[in-house]
């Protein structure tokens, strides 16, 4: 159970951050585009979908690495 915790901990603070960026990045060009900061619903719902993406691809790989570590004794962090 501790590697599925540390890997949902690890994906979610990358996904977090990506889709905030993501988000970031749309508004901006909404900004240099139209001159005005208009926060659209598509970009929020963009913003979650990248988020959610990011989480499941980052959880796989997490765990993925973290059970491995577990299983060669391996005390490095990843």
């Amino acid at each position: 159970m501790k590697p599925n915790l540390k890997a949902c901990g690890h994906a979610m603070v990358t996904a977090l951050v990506n889709a905030a960026l993501a988000v970031t990045l749309m508004l901006l060009v909404e900004f240099a585009i139209s001159g005005t900061f208009q926060v659209p619903a598509a970009y929020l719902w963009a913003g979650f979908l990248i988020g959610v993406v990011i989480f499941i691809g980052q959880f796989w790989r997490q765990r993925h690495l973290c059970r491995t570590n577990q299983q060669t004794g391996n005390t490095q962090q990843h």
